[in-house]
């Protein structure tokens, strides 16, 4: 097993074309770290919800420049096969270590497989990749980009055509095709042939921007804004700028794009403490709303005053107010989002006559779906302009809950009271996770099997109405890995994360409102029911 190790080892290190990791990896063979060599070379990085993602380093089971070049040369051999040969594949990127490197490597691949191949200028938010895609026409895309993992990590993000993330069978495909590649030394990798683009793309995907805001509205809100380290604050401001916003103030100790990410233990909005500088500028400049982007900027994250301080608001409340936003403004279409969002959404479509789907966790999914006018996911993903973007996008949803504040402020009112209102027109949705990060995966897969073999009978005292395994499909949805419990009044949605080593729990309480007088109450019962549901979950998932 050691020799067949090492052999291994050895092997990857020949055809590794990256000098750091080919010498982090010789340190290794040298020093007989038979650990961390099985660590690295106990499979490969597997096609999951978002292409490839991983730690950077050396081997199969770590994100480099060897495992990105077979994966663009099976993405170059899937186009090929499905007639597409002389297809354009156009390139986006982060500001993350390797990023460009990776971002590079692809573009040589598909010159290399007869492919034409068109690289953004510069690290750039994802959604503007997305908009590229279909804006030149292309075949497929690719975006380098871990997107809100910790700063060793890095990803790969692979959409068609069509302008959305691959969904299955592609992604089998394409893993087959990587699987088929022997060795790197059968991939051609010219030095030159691929095309840098200028500024024309960003400047199309700027243009389209302003559509997303209704002629005319107010444009009065003031905003805070932190790009998290990441790469869009550029495209943020210029975007602001068009639509005639006051300037966002800067958190200018986030504001520049940096791979370690120094300010935040992990540089994702949600995380406790990611917040805690934007929040901090808020009280010395007094805005309406707090804006924060995750570094690819295809998230978007809005806190509001409220009492002394401020306060994020949930992906579910800033998916209910920009959907109630949408209907004022006499939008039309379908309204969609993930299984694991509120149920809220469907109550406001309903109310308005409108179309309502719910599909799989995932933008890749929620793009799709047919007729799509405003699609979102409780993780702040918000897709605001399906014709433009097919996937989420950060800016846009940016300057759209800009707008709501602004119209909003007009009227003397607030997001908060905009929340309250819909509350008592439809029912208070709260909603919590339970998130568990693991070391060991087993721990997941022990929690899931326990959950299957001994389902819940009742949590948080409501009975359990119907359990699914969503395993097995639904009338609406395609097979997943997960589990749903609806109650009587609350909603459990368990599933491994496709994108980190967590286990997530999504639990909803719904609480009939009568008036206004009776919010309070139904916020203090709402608060009982979840942090209930947490506890009876827990111990029945035994984590």
């Amino acid at each position: 097993m050691h020799d067949d190790l090492i052999a291994q080892a050895k092997a990857w290190l020949a055809e590794d074309p990256d000098a750091e990791t080919r010498r982090e990896l010789a340190e290794l063979i040298d020093a007989g770290d038979v650990t961390e060599l099985s660590a690295r070379f106990s499979g490969t990085l597997q096609f999951g919800t978002a292409g490839l993602r991983g730690e950077l380093g050396a081997g199969p089971m770590r994100m480099n420049r060897s495992v990105v070049i077979r994966a663009a040369a099976g993405l170059a051999a899937y186009l090929k096969k499905n007639g597409q040969g002389d297809g354009l594949v156009v390139i986006g990127y982060d500001a993350r270590h390797k990023s460009a490197d990776f971002a590079r490597d692809t573009a040589a691949v598909m010159i290399g497989a007869g492919l034409r191949a068109a690289v953004l200028p510069r690290p750039l938010p994802t959604p503007v990749l997305a908009f590229a895609i279909r804006h030149l026409g292309a075949a497929a895309g690719v975006e380098v980009t871990a997107s809100h993992n910790p700063p060793r990590d890095n990803g790969y993000k692979v959409y068609l055509g069509d302008g959305s993330q691959i969904v299955p069978p592609a992604d089998a495909e394409i893993a087959a095709e990587i699987d088929a590649i022997a060795s790197l030394n059968d991939v051609p990798r010219p030095d030159a042939g691929w095309e840098i683009l200028d500024d024309a793309v960003l400047d199309a995907y700027l243009a389209r921007t302003d559509a997303v805001l209704a002629p005319g509205s107010p444009r009065t809100a003031r905003t805070v804004y932190t790009a998290m380290h990441g790469v869009g604050r550029d495209v943020l401001l210029a975007a602001f700028a068009r639509a005639g916003f006051p300037e966002p103030v800067l958190v200018a100790e986030q504001a520049d794009p940096d791979p370690d990410f120094p300010t935040v233990a992990f540089p994702n909005p949600e995380e406790p403490g990611a917040m805690d500088l934007a929040f901090a500028r808020a009280r010395t400049s007094d805005p309406d709303l707090v804006i924060a982007n995750d570094p690819d900027a295809d998230r978007c994250a809005v806190a509001v005053r409220s009492g002394d301080d401020w306060r994020m608001l949930r992906g579910d409340e800033v998916g209910a107010l920009l959907a109630a936003h949408l209907v004022r403004q006499g939008a039309t279409g379908v309204l969609a989002e993930s299984i694991v969002s509120s149920s809220l959404l469907g109550r406001i479509a309903e109310k308005a006559g409108l179309p309502y789907e719910e599909t799989l966790t995932g933008f890749k999914w929620i793009a799709r779906v047919d007729g799509l006018r405003y699609g979102y996911e409780e993780a702040l993903g918000y897709c605001v302009d399906p014709e433009g973007v097919r996937d989420k996008d950060g800016i846009t949803a940016a300057l759209l809950i800009t707008e709501l504040a602004s119209v909003l402020k007009e009227e003397g009112r607030t997001l908060l009271d905009l929340l309250d209102d819909l509350a008592v027109e439809h029912g208070l949705h709260a909603t919590d996770q339970l998130s568990v990060r693991v070391e060991d995966l087993s721990v997941i897969a022990d929690a899931m099997r326990r959950l299957r073999e001994q389902p819940p009978a009742e949590l948080a005292g409501l009975p359990v109405v119907r359990a699914e395994d969503l395993t097995q499909g639904t009338d609406s949805l395609p097979p997943t890995d997960g589990l749903r419990y609806t109650l009587d009044g609350a909603r459990v949605i368990v599933r491994p994360s496709g994108t980190e080593p967590k286990l997530k729990c999504y639990l909803e309480a719904v609480v009939p409102v009568a008036a206004h007088a009776g919010l309070p109450a139904a916020h203090a019962r709402a608060t009982e029911l979840l942090a209930a549901l947490k506890r009876d979950l827990s111990a029945a998932a035994g984590i």
